[in-house]
């Protein structure tokens, strides 16, 4: 039989639940707008029921309070984490690409490249057609010129300060990261400690840990894991302590119970760069012991991935090919001792590899991966060659840094394997516009310098050059000359590389001997025919001349004023007359030369066919990463030939030196050049459609960010409501729960109160 005191016991033991569970509500209460936290409830049961030995055979025991737990379901946090991620990397894009979308922007309250390159190739040269002997009109349109070139040099500008500010934000990241570990390291102890001191949970630490988890998800892709910690003397025991995990970035170990990893930023030097356009001191990230963290994971996730497509993105486009050769060479030092280095020769294949104005690999050495290991180059040289059939065959070859810097030799086991430099980020970020811009830039004035250089000025000098690079380091400037051409080998066989040859060295011939030799010979012969115009020719254009001005004489009744008209009249007479003898002459001049050079145009073809195949007898066009070619130049670099800014009248407006000073084909091959796609080529479009090829690309990745971060942030959004409706505090179910908890706990002390007046019956007056 129970004892008599066994009911207040009981009671006693409702009274104790009762009070927890109001505790607990005043808590939830308390904390309904703290971040993070998740909403306590009391876990109760019934007390093990007493034998009693009665008939009715065992006698309750009351209620246990066993824990006070937190409310969670760690399949919804799992959710938010995975998705939080995304949220995380389209914020960085949008971001970005909002700025991206401004700098290219063309609406006409900025100077962007349409109305500069208009300006340039539509009115300027409009201007400049009009009157090609002017020196303002040719002033102006170098000025034009310079505009445009402003305009590039504004843009690469933009984007490297860009590019700094996401390299930035990529160490801010990173530090966030460790920080992140460490507190969540510093939590696990915290809370194994707890738990196993208490046999209970520690609610509030691992809601803060939580929240933590929260906030490195929407940094790097993150993956939890939490496992008991088993007795290995006895594996059916659970010891109360847990191992908690977390791994980043595609399953690399970040967090291991009380333990963390640290990541470092390490800056490039100078000769590490990957990309040509690539700023100074990147960073490249590590683990504290050495190891590669990985940052061309596809896995890794999180604001950290944003950033980083946004710095290195180029579109997939990197250098990789096949090693076919290795060598050496020996370079002489500046102390005059020399020293080997090894060389290694790569075969490559695609497009944007194989054209060097597409090429955007470092000048300045860099890193390069040949079959798995890893060596430093100081240069390379870009290499056409043919083969049996007189197909082109396109290669690099690297010079390998000295010893100091590569610890090992290459060997011949390398042959055959596959080589590359950085690698393949598939995202249109900073180093993709930026090669696209140098890419235009260097086709352009490619173009446009031939067809500069292939004319005469107005006063019948040879035309020169007007779009150059400047130097980094000094005040000199790339002047491109012929034998660093690559542009007249891409894409040619053999045979249609002596033909284009040939046809180029044969207009040269041409031009040179027409503009050297004979057409001097019969401008000296025949300018004296025409050097006086006769009183005859004067007196007609007087009259054709003076027409114009018969409506003023009408209105002039000033005898001296109408004799001033007469005189302004013969004068301009007597200078178009001395024009059209002039005109006269070279016309004659240049009939006289074509006929003496037509006996001569069979010899300088076979002449040129000699000296094409001549050039071609090595079997192989080679341009260094050190020579003075358009690979140098860049919308960083790119700037006006300074003999230009200085005299406009350098600027060649005629074909050929034997035309009037009016002469405007020249600017009608420019006009064409601009805007017909058959005569330059930029993605498939012309020249003047380059901001539409680029501004598409941005305002896709723009629009793709936008759409990508609305829907991920809604998804998000749609999650946590789907946690807060688990273990998000309710006020209005608290205050149930408060009046719910207060009633059991009153009921509980009305039976210690019933019990107390029974108690004192039973011992006071029983039995008396």
């Amino acid at each position: 039989m129970p004892s008599q005191f066994f009911g207040l016991n009981i009671a006693y033991k409702g009274l104790l639940a009762g009070n927890a569970a109001l505790n607990t509500t005043s808590n939830n209460i308390a904390n309904v707008q703290t971040e993070g936290y998740s909403r306590q409830q009391v876990q109760q049961q019934a007390s093990n029921a007493l034998r009693v030995f009665q008939t009715y055979g065992c006698a309750g025991a009351g209620v246990e309070t066993l824990a006070i737990e937190r409310i969670r379901d760690e399949f919804y946090d799992n959710k938010y984490w995975s998705n939080q991620s995304n949220v995380g990397e389209y914020s960085m894009k949008q971001y970005y690409m909002t700025q991206m979308e401004d700098y290219f922007d063309d609406t006409g309250l900025n100077a962007g490249f349409k109305s500069l390159f208009d300006q340039l190739m539509v009115n300027g040269l409009q201007e400049l057609a009009k009157n090609p002997s002017d020196a303002t009109t040719r002033s102006q349109f170098v000025g034009f010129a310079d505009s445009l070139v402003e305009y590039f040099n504004g843009q690469a500008g933009n984007l490297e300060k860009m590019q700094k500010d996401v390299n930035q934000e990529i160490k801010l990241k990173v530090d966030e990261i460790n920080s992140l570990a460490a507190e969540i390291a510093s939590l696990n102890k915290q809370i194994n400690t707890i738990e196993l001191s208490t046999g209970g949970k520690a609610n509030e630490l691992r809601d803060r840990r939580t929240l933590l988890l929260d906030q490195l998800s929407e940094i790097v892709d993150i993956e939890v894991k939490e496992t008991p910690i088993i007795d290995d003397n006895n594996p059916d025991r659970v010891t109360g302590a847990n191992n908690f995990s977390v791994k980043i970035a595609g399953g690399q170990l970040l967090v291991n119970t009380n333990d963390y990893r640290k990541l470092e930023c390490v800056a490039r030097k100078e000769y590490e760069k990957v990309n040509q356009t690539d700023i100074d001191g990147l960073y490249d990230i590590q683990w504290e012991d050495g190891l590669d963290f990985k940052l061309d994971n596809a896995a890794m996730g999180g604001a950290l991935r944003g950033l980083v497509e946004m710095r290195d993105g180029n579109n997939g486009e990197y250098f990789h090919g096949d090693i076919t050769g290795i060598g050496t060479v020996t370079i002489e030092k500046e102390d005059g001792t020399s020293a080997i280095h090894d060389t290694v020769t790569i075969q490559v294949n695609r497009e944007y590899l194989q054209d060097m104005n597409k090429c955007n690999l470092s000048d300045q050495g860099g890193i390069i991966n040949l079959g798995n290991r890893l060596f430093y180059y100081d240069s390379w040289e870009y290499t056409i060659s043919y083969d049996t059939e007189g197909n082109p065959v396109y290669s690099y070859t690297f010079t390998l840094s000295d010893s100091e810097l590569n610890k090992s030799r290459l060997t011949n086991d390398r042959v055959g394997l596959e080589a590359s430099i950085g690698s393949g980020v598939k995202y249109q970020g900073i180093p993709y516009y930026m090669n696209q811009m140098n890419e235009w830039v260097r086709t352009f004035a490619e173009k446009f310098n031939d067809l500069l250089k292939s004319g005469f000025t107005a006063e019948n000098l040879p035309g020169i050059s007007l779009f150059v690079g400047d130097h980094a380091t000094d005040e000199e400037q790339f002047l491109f000359p012929e034998d660093g051409r690559f542009d007249k080998y891409y894409g040619l066989t053999r045979e249609e590389v002596t033909e284009a040859l040939a046809a180029d060295m044969y207009e040269g011939l041409y031009r040179t001997a027409y503009q050297n030799l004979y057409k001097p010979k019969y401008e000296e012969e025949y300018a004296n025919v025409y050097q006086d115009p006769t009183q005859d020719e004067i007196d007609a254009l007087v009259t054709q001349i003076t027409a114009q001005y018969e409506q003023d004489k009408k209105d002039v009744t000033d005898p001296a004023v109408q004799n001033q008209i007469q005189e302004g009249a013969e004068k301009q007479a007597k200078a178009n007359a001395e024009k059209k003898a002039q005109e006269a002459a070279d016309k004659v001049a240049s009939e006289y030369a074509d006929a003496e050079i037509a006996d001569d145009i069979d010899a300088m073809k076979t002449q040129a066919e000699e000296d094409a195949k001549a050039a071609l007898a090595s079997g192989s066009l080679t341009v260094a990463s050190t020579d003075d070619s358009y690979y140098r130049l860049t919308a960083k670099n790119f700037a006006l030939l300074t003999a230009m800014i200085n005299d406009p009248t350098l600027l060649a407006t005629k074909f050929l030196g034997s035309d009037g000073v009016e002469q405007d084909d020249l600017m009608q091959a420019l006009s064409d050049m601009a805007f017909d796609k058959e005569k330059l080529s930029f993605r498939g479009a012309s020249a003047s459609e380059f901001l539409q090829c680029v501004l598409s690309d941005v305002a896709l990745n723009a629009s793709s960010a936008n759409l990508f971060y609305d829907s991920y942030s809604n998804i998000s959004g749609t999650i946590d409501t789907q946690r807060l409706s688990i273990s998000g505090v309710d006020e209005d179910e608290e205050a149930v729960n408060m009046v719910k908890y207060q009633n059991a706990y009153s009921l509980a002390a009305k039976m210690i109160q019933t019990l107390t007046e029974v108690y004192d019956r039973l011992i006071l007056e029983t039995g008396v």
